[in-house]
């Protein structure tokens, strides 16, 4: 089980912050860093940039101090039996500065964590242990999508204009006005769209548009023609001939299995 020992969410350090370790903290020590900072590491010192995490070893040598004022960053310390095979396992960089692709999954996640750790409930010590276990997969996860390195900047507006077209199916709009808003070649658009999600954008819009009409088939008595029109299709045709193409039954067909299955 993987547990914590203390962590800090948006801390905010007014006249600044020195940590010297020389001889390591003794447990696997994590620092997102919200402003510039001078670390020490590897007896080389380097400058980190806003927006940076590091998660130190037990036993690495490490010193850290603000380059500018109020000096702000989550963290947390944290240990565990088995967790250095974990982290082996998700060959997790360690030791080492990497550039966030999404800073505010882990200002969030770091929050949950602080919550969780001020409670006494039966349950806490197992909500954190999954947390940090899922908080170190996400990471590695967007590690993989985000390579190579350039694409760190692409994945926050991305994942954004992603998760709107599955907001709102019923919008039509083409490739080419979607790169527009993210003042990309719409070439450049759909090859890192499918680099970061490893589908085509318009896999996900239609897939979009057919996820929300599964769910009216199941929860509306909307008919075939209106759940085609609320989910942007033109008309019921095509969205009837999209529909058995992608899910493998008619709309029809669809509902009444759904129907009978109760």
């Amino acid at each position: 089980m993987l547990k914590l020992i203390s962590c800090g969410f948006h801390t905010i350090h007014h006249e600044g912050i020195i940590r010297n370790r020389p001889n390591g903290s003794g447990h696997y020590t994590f620092v997102f860093f919200n402003s510039r900072a001078e670390v020490k590491l590897h007896a080389q010192t380097v400058i980190v940039d806003k927006n940076t995490f590091i998660l130190f070893r037990p036993k690495t040598p490490h010193a850290y101090r603000e380059l500018e004022n109020p000096f702000i960053n989550d963290w947390f310390h944290c240990y565990g039996t088995g967790m250095t095979d974990f982290l082996m396992e998700l060959d997790f960089p360690l030791d080492t500065a990497i550039e966030a692709s999404d800073p505010l999954l882990i200002s969030r996640s770091i929050m949950e964590l602080q919550k969780f750790n001020r409670l006494d409930g039966s349950l806490c010590e197992r909500i954190i242990d999954c947390d940090l276990r899922s908080f170190f997969m996400k990471l590695s996860d967007l590690r993989e999508r985000t390579a190579p390195h350039q694409l760190n900047r692409y994945y926050v507006p991305f994942n954004e204009l992603r998760n709107e077209l599955y907001r709102t199916p019923h919008q039509n709009i083409s490739v080419a006005e979607l790169a527009s808003r993210l003042n990309v070649s719409k070439s450049y658009f759909q090859h890192i769209y499918k680099q970061l999600f490893g589908c085509p954008v318009m896999t996900d819009m239609i897939n979009g548009r057919l996820e929300h009409a599964k769910y009216l088939l199941d929860h509306s008595e909307m008919s075939v023609t209106e759940i085609a029109s609320s989910c942007g299709y033109e008309n019921d045709t095509h969205f009837m001939r999209q529909f058995k193409k992608f899910v493998g039954t008619s709309p029809r067909q669809y509902r009444y299995r759904c129907e009978s299955s109760y």
